[in-house]
């Protein structure tokens, strides 16, 4: 019996640890900052770009508008459609009856090139405007796709310098057990440990809240998989290389939101003329058949003589042209309202060319200001921090140093990395918000 038992202990055993090692194998890999990178199957930034100038709905509904004014330009072009009536009259009670068919056709002589060049000019800002959404579009992805780079390489410094401390932790607790040091510095170092891995988390938020959003600027679904090809530095060398931006003067006749305005202007003239046409005399064709069968209930004699009865069918035939006169109202509050549009319409251009040129100004400054601070960070700089924090940790190791010196000189390390993370990201910005007040897409 005793047997039986220790047998059916055994095997409950046995099957709680296989259950909690099935659960331990069902739980997710912990996430960390390479797996948001793939430098071979990663999204590039070009790519990224180009994902999202085709898949944004945003800017597809704003291509739509081209479709929409390019279908009343051929609208516009359409004279108007002739119109025919048709009447049928009988006499009550009698024999008499008329048949008349009518058509009045259009002319349409002053209206057509009106109603034609304002519909061509409002295909054209509609064009400005998909135009200037792809190029707002492309510096939102620019933006986003920075933004994600740089928590990445933010918690990529984080996860290294925890690391670090686990292993220095390991080292420590193994050295209060053999009595070498006191416990005081094993709990220091484990609440440092703590620490870092809860800031870990947090910039693991981070991450998955600005690529949420790098999703959203590319058609993509929440859930889907996305990771990046090129780190926060590589994006930094690559705007500083040679010819990777034209930073010269003279792009702002370029950029599609001036283009808009102007084409703006166009369509205001172009309603000043389509309602002045409008104010014309014009003309409209008529032309009418009537069939009349009608008589007498007398009779009368025919030629022959003969009686028979008084009827006969009458056929007419008329054409004429109907001619409005402008006398009364010629158009003149559409014409002054077109004339204010147009006034509009200009001072708009003027604002528009004062923001580009106020953007393009303060992009600059800004642009070099950050590769000033950009060039103040050097590689050596980076590297002599970490240099430091390993000669602190060597030190405490060999009993010559605090355990404070090295956490002060871990968060200090910290904060270098932090401070140069910034401004890489400011630089990579500012560079690319300046492609975006020149105009550029790509």
């Amino acid at each position: 019996m005793r047997t039986c038992v220790a047998t059916v202990v055994i095997l409950l055993k046995a099957l709680a640890l296989t259950g909690v090692a099935h659960a331990q194998t069902q739980q997710p890999p912990p996430t960390t900052a390479a797996s948001y990178v793939d430098p071979v199957g990663g999204l590039t930034l070009n790519d990224a770009i180009s994902r999202a100038l085709e898949h944004e709905p945003g800017l597809r509904a704003s291509r739509s508008q081209i479709e929409m004014t390019r279908g009343l330009r051929d609208q516009a072009a359409l004279r108007p459609n002739p119109s025919l009536s048709f009447f049928q009259q009988q006499e009550p009670g009698g024999a008499d009856n008329q048949t008349r068919v009518e058509l009045q056709w259009p002319l349409d002589l002053f209206r057509k090139t009106g109603r034609v060049e304002v519909a061509d000019r409002e295909v054209e800002v509609a064009q400005h405007a998909a135009a200037d959404r792809e190029r707002t579009l492309a510096a939102d992805v620019r933006l986003a796709y920075g933004q994600v780079a740089s928590f990445v390489r933010a918690l990529t410094v984080t996860e290294q310098l925890l690391a670090a401390t686990r292993r220095q932790l390991a080292l420590i607790s193994s050295r209060v057990e053999q009595g070498a040091t006191p416990p005081l510095d094993r709990d220091m170092v484990r609440v440092e440990v703590q620490r870092l891995d809860a800031e870990r988390s947090l910039q693991i938020g981070a991450v998955e809240r600005r690529l949420v959003e790098l999703k959203r600027l590319l058609g993509m679904s929440a859930n889907a998989s996305l990771t990046l090809r090129t780190a926060l530095e590589d994006l930094v060398r690559e705007d500083a290389s040679p010819g990777a931006s034209p930073l010269q003067p003279g792009a702002l006749p370029r950029r599609p939101d001036v283009l808009e305005a102007e084409a703006g202007v166009r369509v205001a003239e172009a309603q000043i003329d389509r309602a002045q046409r409008e104010g014309r005399p014009d003309m409209n064709l008529f032309g009418m058949y009537m069939r009349a069968d009608a008589g007498f209930p007398q009779r009368g004699l025919s030629p022959t003589g003969a009686l028979e009865p008084i009827r006969s069918v009458f056929h007419y035939v008329s054409v004429g042209v109907t001619v409005t006169l402008p006398v009364l109202s010629r158009n003149q509050g559409a014409v002054a309202a077109a004339e204010a549009e147009r006034t509009g319409a200009t001072a708009r251009v003027e604002a528009a060319r004062l923001s580009a040129e106020s953007e393009i100004a303060a992009a600059r400054s800004r642009d070099q200001n950050a590769r000033r601070a950009l060039d103040a960070y050097s590689a050596d700089a980076i590297g002599l921090a970490r240099q430091n924090l390993d000669v602190i940790r060597q030190t405490y190791e060999l009993g010559r140093g605090t355990l404070l010196d090295v956490l002060n000189e871990q968060r200090r390390y910290l904060d270098v990395e932090r401070a140069y993370t910034d401004v890489l990201r400011e630089a990579y910005e500012a560079r690319e918000m300046l492609k975006t007040a020149l105009g550029e897409v790509r």
